[in-house]
């Protein structure tokens, strides 16, 4: 018995906190694999929506990976993708009422978009790949460290997008007036869904130009 306590791997092993530093940095869903960029161009151009899908897709993919990788030895080969779509679908609706209920200004901003995560390929491909073939721990660490590398990119983006296209964060005015008395204009651009591309393809160059000999080894 003693030996089966020493031979198991402590919860906050190196192995287990790459599940959560990869995803951040060197396997970000968004900047390598180029994964959920259509949320990363609707809902950024504002720093609050942004942030409020970002914690939702923490809470339904931490959640999602952990029933389904308890799930994983009962669930028939030839439905678990429908199984995988009824545990997100019905955590999704969780979260969209919770968001109802305590901040509907921001749940009517973000619009259809909370539904939305139900088809999340970032989901699905982590509930695929990871949670049925692995314990619930790892499939936790797994789901927070891809949703964190997914929102850390959506806050990033909404943040330069609603500074420099509205001069505000969090709709708080931070850009000096006398900046404006000065002649200084908000930049229109920057709250339209191409600029808000372009800004996902300057943070892709400027992290991959960083972590090009990281990935590779990869």
């Amino acid at each position: 018995m003693s030996a089966e306590i020493k031979e198991r791997e402590p919860l906050f092993s190196a192995k287990n906190m790459k599940l959560i530093k990869n995803p951040i940095n060197i396997s970000n869903p968004i900047t390598v694999q180029v994964l959920g960029i259509c949320s990363a161009l609707a809902v950024t151009a504002k720093l609050m929506p942004a942030i409020v899908l970002s914690i939702s897709v923490i809470v339904v993919m931490a959640a999602a990976n952990v029933i389904i990788s308890l799930l994983r030895d009962g669930i028939p080969p030839r439905i678990r993708i429908i199984v995988q779509l009824v545990v997100i679908a019905s955590l999704v609706i969780l979260v969209d009422q919770v968001l109802k209920a305590f901040v509907y200004d921001v749940s009517k901003q973000l619009s259809v978009f909370v539904g939305l995560i139900i088809t999340n390929c970032i989901i699905m491909g982590r509930l695929e790949a990871f949670a049925m073939s692995n314990k619930p721990w790892p499939a936790f660490l797994d789901g927070i460290g891809n949703a964190l590398g997914y929102g850390i990119i959506l806050v990033v983006i909404a943040f330069f997008r609603e500074l420099l296209g509205s001069g505000t964060i969090f709709d708080f005015q931070v850009i000096p007036q006398a900046f404006y008395e000065f002649g200084y204009q908000n930049n229109g651009l920057m709250i339209l869904p191409p600029m808000a591309l372009i800004t996902v393809g300057v943070i892709i160059w400027v992290q991959r130009y960083y972590t090009r000999d990281l990935i590779e080894k990869n």
